[in-house]
């Protein structure tokens, strides 16, 4: 081997060994604010009170997720959220991608407006609707109710629902509807027997991100819920009292907080990879 060769090659090792250290950097550091909450769930609270907080070395206890477990009326607060962010979730892809499908495929006038202009709705963010929702709300008297939630979660997470499948859509072949159309298929036939299979790594990616606001948002579910209908997050926000923050039962909640999205996302990506594979063998 020639000396060029020799000095090539360990010119492209050191690429990728730094390389390999800057994405392990990276990993660190967003793995760092995961171990943290992790670690402080096992901590009791004269650990977490140390003035030099202990990472590693420390005696794991188990009472932060058994007084949430029992006590803290975790099951009610765990089913309100399941239920605010299924339903909130199946409908908007359900009217996302009916709209989604008008946008991509029928041509009217101001088509190209709307399409372009969804997305700037959702760059609003959920704190300026806060005043506004809740005296819409207050003026109803029908606060304390979960489908107002599943309502405004909905709307919100609708235009970025409807941009994101309009672009899957516009990748599917209009042949492929007008055959259906020759063949006898209504139009309804065509977006649910012919589109919509073709649709599931969309509608999978668009689940994953409708989910996962529905989920986290905090500040729409403390104006708009009680003590019966409050979720996980509004839930965790209750530690924080008077006489101090309850740490070590905040970060407990919050890991069994992050579990059922990390599971919605595994299954959804599935479906993504499924989609992409099948697209693959297609072309």
């Amino acid at each position: 081997m020639s000396d060029e060769n020799v000095v090539s090659t360990h010119e492209t090792r050191g690429g990728m060994l730094w390389h390999y250290a800057g994405l392990f950097l990276l990993a660190g550091l967003c793995l760092a604010p995961i171990w943290i909450m992790l670690a402080t769930s096992f901590k009791d609270d004269v650990v977490v009170q140390q003035a030099k907080p202990l990472w590693f070395f420390f005696m794991p206890t188990l009472d932060n997720y058994e007084y949430i477990l029992t006590r803290g009326k975790f099951d009610r607060y765990l089913i309100n959220s399941v239920i605010v962010g299924t339903v909130s979730t199946f409908l908007t892809l359900f009217f996302a991608g009916m709209a989604a499908y008008a946008l991509a495929r029928i041509d009217f006038k101001g088509r190209g407006f709307l399409a372009n202009s969804t997305l700037v709705v959702r760059m609003v963010p959920p704190a300026v609707l806060a005043v506004p929702a809740f005296s819409m709300v207050a003026a109803l008297s029908i606060d304390n109710d979960l489908m107002v939630l599943i309502f405004f979660y909905t709307a919100l997470n609708l235009p970025f629902a409807i941009w994101l499948l309009i672009g899957f859509y516009k990748q599917i072949p209009v042949e492929l509807e007008e055959a259906a159309i020759v063949d006898g298929a209504t139009p309804w036939q065509v977006f649910t027997k012919v589109l919509f299979p073709l649709m599931k790594s969309g509608y999978a990616v668009a689940g994953i991100f409708t989910f996962r606001i529905a989920w986290n948002e905090f500040i729409l579910a403390l104006l708009l819920t009680g003590r019966s209908s409050r979720t996980l997050p509004v839930a965790a926000s209750g530690f924080i009292t008077d006489t101090g923050v309850e740490w070590g039962n905040i970060m407990a909640m919050g890991t069994l907080i992050v579990i059922p999205p990390l599971l919605f996302t595994f299954f959804a990506a599935r479906q993504i990879i499924a989609g992409m594979t099948a697209g693959a063998v297609k072309g």
